[in-house]
């Protein structure tokens, strides 16, 4: 993939309230069938991946907003890579809940099945502790030191099969040769871990690594490891800044900053006529349950009391913490911190973002209009493509595919065929050589 035409992945599923549309098919959350009908349709226009945002809790108090989870995302992709030939899977999955042997072998194998079209969206979780053992949550700062550590350690073990290892010579009856299998012997503070992989090195060699996470913490594992950073970012300039930073990071490290993909998340409302989306966007919020999105919104902040703050109004600076002392999402606290304190944002605005978009930014307006601010941010060394999150299912799906797809494909800034059989092939990103012994995370041709 060159620089001239972007990246886009698409959020499996829908979001905010539009799944009170009578069309949402939201009876079937839970089903392969629409999983499967949103891939085909997304793999028709081409896009590089289908990403699934999971997480590993159950609210209870919100669990009448929405459709609250996904079927678990390695599961579901491995039945999905059956069904396709050429998307890629971007199955995102916690560092503090798993352990690093049990989920390399995991998305190795969806690696191996998909015939290498597996990413893996390494996140620490904000939530869960109940779940796995009780407790208070962990500290930002230790849970992105074990989540560095735990892609050590996972590369490590996609790395301890050399490529040539499997010979399968029946006449010597030899599979694999095993001065070609290495163990890894990784002794650590967070892990002790032998190794070998008990599967062999994948097609891409290794799975592709995506980040998402904004914070200092964030972008230290991100530009250190990742493939791929997911980010929310608002404006152009705050995306610029952001891109630049990631990009000198990247290079500071050694790496090949092209080699690094910057994909902000992206919400797209499109309409005939820009009177027609902004409409369609306002019906859409229209469906937004404010109670239950508050809720989400003070979690998003911290745990803040904004039950004082009136809908129209605009929180208090006093009221907002500093993302920095904020133990959950730290960039997304300052997302939306940013959007009340210096852009004046009411409350009902805030949380009609937090439950539309999760944070991410939204373009409402024509075809063209939407197109025009994905090539300004593309032209404009905001971002090498977009995340894209439908504003409905189906109808929403069918604006990105059958709409956007085609005008930006139009302009010459999105392909019309993928490149390659391989996620990596179709982002444009170097199979990477295995490395033993202290491990580096730089991209080597093979």
């Amino acid at each position: 993939m060159s620089r001239g035409q972007l990246v886009l992945s698409l959020i499996l599923g829908g979001v905010g309230g539009a799944w009170t549309r009578p069309d949402s098919r939201a009876e079937e959350a839970f089903s392969l069938g629409l999983a499967r009908d949103i891939a085909l349709e997304a793999e028709r226009a081409k896009l590089h991946a289908l990403f699934v945002a999971d997480g590993v809790t159950l609210d209870r108090k919100q669990i009448g907003d929405r459709p609250y989870a996904h079927l678990e995302p390695l599961t579901l992709f491995s039945a999905l890579a059956a069904l396709t030939e050429r998307i890629g899977f971007i199955a995102t999955a916690s560092t503090t809940y798993s352990h690093p042997y049990n989920l390399a072998r995991q998305v190795a194998s969806l690696d191996l099945i998909s015939d290498g079209r597996a990413a893996w969206n390494v996140v620490t979780s904000s939530a869960g502790q109940e779940n796995f053992g009780g407790g208070p949550l962990p500290d930002h700062t230790w849970r992105y030191g074990r989540a560095a550590e735990f892609v050590e350690v996972a590369t490590a073990l996609w790395d301890s099969w050399d490529d040539d290892a499997i010979v399968v010579d029946r006449e010597r009856r030899v599979w694999a040769e095993q001065d070609r299998v290495h163990p890894i012997d990784h002794v650590g503070e967070h892990f002790t871990v032998a190794g070998p992989l008990n599967l062999p090195r994948t097609p891409q060699g290794r799975p592709v690594l995506v980040q998402a996470g904004s914070s200092q913490d964030g972008k230290e594992l991100g530009t250190r490891y990742a493939d791929v950073i997911f980010t929310a970012q608002q404006s152009l300039r705050g995306a610029r800044e952001f891109y630049r930073d990631v990009k000198s990071r990247v290079a500071a490290l050694g790496r090949e900053p092209e080699h690094v993909l910057v994909l902000p998340g992206t919400s797209v409302v499109v309409g005939d006529t820009h009177d027609e989306a902004v409409a369609t966007k306002r019906a859409l919020d229209g469906r937004v349950d404010l109670a239950a999105g508050l809720l989400r919104l003070q979690r998003q902040l911290g745990g803040a009391d904004l039950s004082g703050v009136g809908l129209d109004e605009v929180p208090p600076e006093h009221l907002l913490p500093d993302p920095a002392t904020v133990n959950i999402r730290q960039s997304r606290a300052q997302v939306f911190r940013d959007l009340a304190v210096h852009e004046g944002w009411t409350l009902r605005r805030l949380i009609e973002l937090e439950v539309g978009s999760s944070g991410h930014r939204q373009v409402v307006g024509t075809v063209g209009e939407v197109a025009d601010e994905l090539e300004s941010w593309f032209h404009g060394d905001a971002a090498d493509g977009f995340v894209l999150l439908p504003s409905s299912i189906p109808q929403g799906l069918h604006d990105v595919t059958r709409r956007l797809v085609p005008e930006l494909r139009r302009r010459g800034i999105f392909r019309d065929e993928y490149e390659g059989t391989t996620l990596r092939d179709n982002l444009g990103l170097p199979r990477p050589a295995a490395v033993r012994g202290q491990h580096r995370p730089e991209l080597v041709s093979a």
